[in-house]
């Protein structure tokens, strides 16, 4: 695995811990994995368009999370396309709850994730994803909120540079509260890299 887009077990357990050491016991009882964790709050950021978006605009719908940036080399185009995939295969079989689903991209390179970038980049995935940029201020704030890390790997003023950050995708609800993180890491039976019917079976089994 390409170490700018790695998941960071360590730095997971300790944004989780208020809510992993009873996740499969409250899984098995309905209860939702991230109930209770301190994941998401309130942002503005600017969408693929230049427009202004803020978090009270997806007030209602169930929101898929995911923080990466275009440059990544690998895990997040990868990640990206198993979320698709799987939010497409969750479309097809209950269209009317997946339309209450919205797929948003969030960059964590700024500089050069500016908003033509990213529109290009989100385009490339589902006409149904947003991307949103900001400046590094705001960006830093959204991604504490979200318990996202991410770190520039290079020289200072350098132009070509990898970000390492963790990639957890999170299932957020009409509420704006965590559910679970979507399972873009689990391999599927026929290919070891994918996994979107496990995203689709998660989809399904917590979006009302």
């Amino acid at each position: 695995m390409n170490k700018a887009c790695f998941s960071i077990a360590f730095l997971a357990a300790l944004s989780l811990a208020a809510c992993n050491s009873s996740q499969d016991g409250a899984a098995r009882q309905g209860e939702a994995p991230l109930a209770g964790a301190s994941i998401g709050g309130p942002f503005t950021l600017t969408n693929q368009d230049g427009a202004k978006v803020s978090w009270k605009d997806f007030d209602g719908q169930y929101r898929i999370m995911y923080f990466g940036y275009s440059y990544c080399p690998d895990i997040c185009p990868l990640d990206l396309q198993k979320l698709m995939q799987g939010y497409r295969q969750f479309a097809k079989q209950d269209s009317a709850r997946a339309a209450r689903v919205q797929p948003i991209f969030i960059t964590i390179d700024p500089e050069r994730d500016t908003v033509p970038v990213v529109k290009n980049y989100v385009s490339a995935f589902d006409p149904k994803l947003i991307g949103l940029t900001g400046t590094p201020e705001e960006i830093a704030k959204v991604a504490k909120e979200f318990a996202v890390y991410y770190a520039k790997d290079g020289k200072d003023g350098a132009s070509d540079y990898l970000v390492n950050h963790s990639r957890s995708p999170y299932l957020m609800g009409p509420d704006g509260k965590p559910i679970a993180i979507l399972p873009t890491d689990q391999p599927n039976t026929d290919e070891d890299e994918g996994s979107p019917q496990a995203v689709a079976a998660e989809l399904d089994r917590w979006v009302k």
